[in-house]
Protein backbone atom coordinates (compact mmCIF):
# COMPACT_ATOMS: atom_id res chain seq x y z
CA UNK A 1 0.00 0.00 0.00
CA UNK A 2 1.62 3.49 -0.90
CA UNK A 3 1.95 6.21 1.02
CA UNK A 4 -0.53 8.71 0.84
CA UNK A 5 0.98 12.28 -0.59
CA UNK A 6 0.90 15.29 1.62
CA UNK A 7 -2.55 16.92 -0.16
CA UNK A 8 -3.93 13.09 0.28
CA UNK A 9 -3.23 13.41 3.74
CA UNK A 10 -4.46 17.21 4.37
CA UNK A 11 -7.50 16.14 2.61
CA UNK A 12 -8.28 12.85 4.95
CA UNK A 13 -7.42 14.98 8.13
CA UNK A 14 -9.66 17.76 6.53
CA UNK A 15 -12.17 15.49 6.59
CA UNK A 16 -11.54 14.48 10.00
CA UNK A 17 -11.56 17.51 11.73
CA UNK A 18 -14.41 18.77 9.54
CA UNK A 19 -16.69 15.86 10.69
CA UNK A 20 -15.43 16.27 14.52
CA UNK A 21 -14.82 19.99 14.64
CA UNK A 22 -17.15 21.35 12.12
CA UNK A 23 -16.06 24.01 9.63
CA UNK A 24 -15.19 26.77 12.33
CA UNK A 25 -13.59 24.08 14.73
CA UNK A 26 -9.85 23.69 13.26
CA UNK A 27 -7.47 26.22 11.77
CA UNK A 28 -4.31 25.20 9.07
CA UNK A 29 -2.27 25.48 12.15
CA UNK A 30 -4.38 22.46 13.53
CA UNK A 31 -3.83 19.88 10.17
CA UNK A 32 -0.07 21.35 9.44
CA UNK A 33 0.06 19.93 13.05
CA UNK A 34 -1.43 16.76 11.93
CA UNK A 35 -0.02 16.30 8.77
CA UNK A 36 3.60 17.51 10.16
CA UNK A 37 4.19 20.60 7.57
CA UNK A 38 4.20 24.15 7.64
CA UNK A 39 1.04 26.02 7.29
CA UNK A 40 2.30 27.68 4.12
CA UNK A 41 2.35 24.08 2.29
CA UNK A 42 -1.09 23.83 2.98
CA UNK A 43 -1.53 26.78 1.41
CA UNK A 44 0.21 25.41 -1.82
CA UNK A 45 -2.23 22.60 -2.18
CA UNK A 46 -5.28 24.81 -0.78
CA UNK A 47 -4.60 28.03 -1.39
CA UNK A 48 -8.10 29.11 0.78
CA UNK A 49 -10.08 27.24 3.69
CA UNK A 50 -12.81 26.76 0.94
CA UNK A 51 -10.91 25.70 -1.50
CA UNK A 52 -10.14 22.48 1.04
CA UNK A 53 -13.55 22.50 2.48
CA UNK A 54 -14.90 22.48 -1.14
CA UNK A 55 -12.80 19.34 -1.94
CA UNK A 56 -12.80 17.54 1.08
CA UNK A 57 -17.12 17.28 0.62
CA UNK A 58 -16.71 16.57 -3.36
CA UNK A 59 -14.37 13.88 -2.05
CA UNK A 60 -16.94 12.77 0.89
CA UNK A 61 -19.91 12.75 -1.03
CA UNK A 62 -18.28 10.95 -4.64
CA UNK A 63 -17.60 8.17 -1.63
CA UNK A 64 -20.30 8.01 0.14
CA UNK A 65 -22.79 8.08 -2.88
CA UNK A 66 -20.53 5.52 -5.02
CA UNK A 67 -21.14 3.02 -1.43
CA UNK A 68 -24.79 4.45 -1.98
CA UNK A 69 -24.97 3.77 -5.18
CA UNK A 70 -23.48 0.27 -5.10
CA UNK A 71 -25.94 -1.30 -2.93
CA UNK A 72 -27.52 -4.56 -5.02
CA UNK A 73 -30.39 -2.90 -6.69
CA UNK A 74 -32.29 -6.62 -6.31
CA UNK A 75 -32.06 -6.33 -2.78
CA UNK A 76 -35.96 -6.23 -1.03
CA UNK A 77 -36.15 -2.48 -0.34
CA UNK A 78 -36.10 -2.65 3.57
CA UNK A 79 -32.84 -4.85 3.46
CA UNK A 80 -31.33 -1.69 0.78
CA UNK A 81 -32.64 0.71 4.24
CA UNK A 82 -30.15 -1.49 5.91
CA UNK A 83 -27.34 -1.38 4.52
CA UNK A 84 -27.95 2.68 3.93
CA UNK A 85 -27.97 2.71 7.91
CA UNK A 86 -24.43 0.36 7.95
CA UNK A 87 -23.28 3.49 5.92
CA UNK A 88 -24.19 5.55 8.72
CA UNK A 89 -23.23 3.35 11.18
CA UNK A 90 -19.54 3.85 9.34
CA UNK A 91 -19.61 7.52 9.60
CA UNK A 92 -19.41 7.40 12.87
CA UNK A 93 -15.73 6.01 13.36
CA UNK A 94 -15.39 5.68 16.87
CA UNK A 95 -18.57 7.41 18.20
CA UNK A 96 -16.81 11.13 17.82
CA UNK A 97 -17.75 12.18 14.62
CA UNK A 98 -20.82 12.46 12.00
CA UNK A 99 -21.51 12.40 8.66
CA UNK A 100 -19.39 15.88 6.97
CA UNK A 101 -22.03 17.23 5.49
CA UNK A 102 -24.48 16.94 8.23
CA UNK A 103 -21.69 18.84 10.14
CA UNK A 104 -21.33 21.28 7.89
CA UNK A 105 -25.21 21.94 7.59
CA UNK A 106 -25.09 23.09 11.21
CA UNK A 107 -22.78 25.78 10.06
CA UNK A 108 -24.45 26.80 6.75
CA UNK A 109 -24.92 30.27 7.79
CA UNK A 110 -20.77 30.47 7.57
CA UNK A 111 -20.11 28.45 4.98
CA UNK A 112 -19.21 30.07 1.49
CA UNK A 113 -21.39 29.86 -1.09
CA UNK A 114 -19.81 26.84 -3.42
CA UNK A 115 -20.04 24.56 0.23
CA UNK A 116 -23.24 25.12 0.63
CA UNK A 117 -24.40 24.04 -2.51
CA UNK A 118 -22.00 20.95 -2.34
CA UNK A 119 -23.79 19.89 0.85
CA UNK A 120 -27.23 20.58 -0.29
CA UNK A 121 -26.52 18.69 -3.76
CA UNK A 122 -24.98 15.93 -0.86
CA UNK A 123 -28.53 15.97 0.90
CA UNK A 124 -30.40 16.04 -2.28
CA UNK A 125 -28.70 13.03 -3.68
CA UNK A 126 -29.34 10.71 -0.43
CA UNK A 127 -32.95 11.82 -0.60
CA UNK A 128 -33.21 10.80 -3.98
CA UNK A 129 -32.14 7.38 -3.42
CA UNK A 130 -33.79 6.82 -0.29
CA UNK A 131 -37.01 8.08 -2.31
CA UNK A 132 -36.54 5.44 -4.78
CA UNK A 133 -36.09 3.07 -2.03
CA UNK A 134 -39.40 4.09 -0.37
CA UNK A 135 -41.36 4.34 -3.70
CA UNK A 136 -40.53 0.40 -4.56
CA UNK A 137 -41.39 -0.54 -0.60
CA UNK A 138 -44.60 1.32 -0.60
CA UNK A 139 -45.48 -0.76 -4.11
CA UNK A 140 -44.38 -3.95 -2.47
CA UNK A 141 -45.84 -3.59 0.65
CA UNK A 142 -42.85 -3.82 3.23
CA UNK A 143 -42.71 -0.03 3.94
CA UNK A 144 -45.19 2.45 4.92
CA UNK A 145 -45.12 6.14 3.32
CA UNK A 146 -47.26 8.62 5.15
CA UNK A 147 -47.52 11.36 1.89
CA UNK A 148 -45.85 12.31 -0.27
CA UNK A 149 -42.76 9.59 -1.08
CA UNK A 150 -40.43 13.08 -1.51
CA UNK A 151 -41.65 14.67 1.97
CA UNK A 152 -41.03 10.79 3.19
CA UNK A 153 -37.44 10.62 1.86
CA UNK A 154 -36.62 13.86 3.28
CA UNK A 155 -37.82 13.16 6.71
CA UNK A 156 -36.13 9.74 6.62
CA UNK A 157 -32.93 11.34 5.63
CA UNK A 158 -33.28 13.75 8.38
CA UNK A 159 -33.97 11.32 10.91
CA UNK A 160 -30.59 9.46 9.97
CA UNK A 161 -29.01 12.60 10.06
CA UNK A 162 -30.34 13.31 13.41
CA UNK A 163 -29.72 9.78 14.41
CA UNK A 164 -25.72 10.03 14.32
CA UNK A 165 -26.18 13.21 16.03
CA UNK A 166 -27.81 11.66 18.76
CA UNK A 167 -25.27 8.02 18.58
CA UNK A 168 -22.88 10.10 19.13
CA UNK A 169 -24.26 12.36 22.02
CA UNK A 170 -25.64 8.58 23.67
CA UNK A 171 -22.36 6.51 22.01
CA UNK A 172 -24.64 4.14 20.72
CA UNK A 173 -25.33 3.30 17.27
CA UNK A 174 -28.67 2.11 18.05
CA UNK A 175 -29.83 4.84 17.63
CA UNK A 176 -29.88 4.47 13.44
CA UNK A 177 -31.50 0.86 13.63
CA UNK A 178 -34.46 2.95 15.43
CA UNK A 179 -34.57 4.87 12.19
CA UNK A 180 -35.13 1.72 9.99
CA UNK A 181 -37.12 -0.17 12.20
CA UNK A 182 -39.86 2.84 12.29
CA UNK A 183 -40.51 2.66 8.54
CA UNK A 184 -40.74 -1.06 8.41
CA UNK A 185 -44.27 -2.70 8.18
CA UNK A 186 -44.40 -5.60 10.95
Amino acid sequence: METPTVREQLLQHAQTLLMTRGYNGFSYRDLADLVGVKTSSIHYYFPTKEDLALEAVDAYSSEVLSTIRAIDASLAPEKKLERYAKQFGLVLGNGDQICLCGMLAADIESLPENVRQAVQAFFKANESWLAKVLAEGEARGTLRVNGKVESAARALYASFQGSVLASRLFHSKARLEDVVNSVRIG
